[in-house]
Parts: C-alpha cells; sequence; structure tokens
C-alpha cells in the first residue's frame, strides 16, 4: 500500500476546505480570540469548534494558548503567507497562459496565421 505523508501545504488546504474553519480563520485574521469567541457566531457546539481548531493547529494555520481558563487562539502568519504565496505563483502562471490565448484569438480573428 502506498504510504503518502501530509506536506504542509496539504494540510492547510484541507484545514481550510471546510466552511466553518475558513470562519475561524477570518475572524482570526482580526486578532487573538477565545475559543467562546470563535464559536459564538457558529451554528455548532462547543465541542465542535475544539476539534475544528485542531485541525487548524494540525495544519499549522492555528495556534492557541491556555492561560488559566481561558484559551486563545492566534492565526499562524507564516503558514498562512505560504498558502497566499502557493496560490499567487499559480494565478501568475494562469494569467500568462490566458494572455498568450486572447492573443492568440485576437490574431486569428483578424484573419492573419498564427
Amino acid at each position: 500500500m502506498l504510504q503518502h505523508q501530509a506536506q504542509p501545504l496539504d494540510l492547510a488546504f484541507q484545514a481550510l476546505s471546510d466552511p466553518g474553519r475558513r470562519a475561524m480563520v477570518e475572524r482570526l485574521a482580526r486578532g487573538p480570540a477565545s475559543v467562546s469567541e470563535l464559536a459564538a457566531p457558529l451554528p455548532m457546539t462547543l465541542s465542535a469548534v475544539v476539534q475544528h481548531l485542531k485541525v487548524l493547529q494540525d495544519a499549522g494555520l492555528v495556534k492557541s494558548e491556555k492561560v488559566g481558563r481561558v484559551r486563545t487562539c492566534t492565526l499562524e502568519v507564516e503558514a498562512m503567507t505560504r498558502v497566499e504565496a502557493w496560490i499567487a505563483e499559480h494565478k501568475r502562471f494562469w494569467e500568462q497562459r490566458y494572455d498568450q490565448l486572447d492573443a492568440y484569438l485576437a490574431q486569428t480573428s483578424s484573419g492573419e496565421n498564427p
């Protein structure tokens, strides 16, 4: 059987595939928040929020710290930067391809040979 160990980028995209986890990341982009604060706007139980946070932590996107009875979560900016860089690289590639396609279509629609 083929063994596959997920890479950090794979884990990040898997974690971000869920709308609830994306909502938590969006909230944490504004600053640290307690688990209760993250759970408040979401239509899920507190234990479900904790499970989703574990997925985000395992992916390296979020870290948490417990002080007393309060667990505070923060966004791991470096991990989000890696995701952003991957997306930007692929966006540039496809923009170049679309520009080439536009140029080709403009050339062929004007009756010229490629």
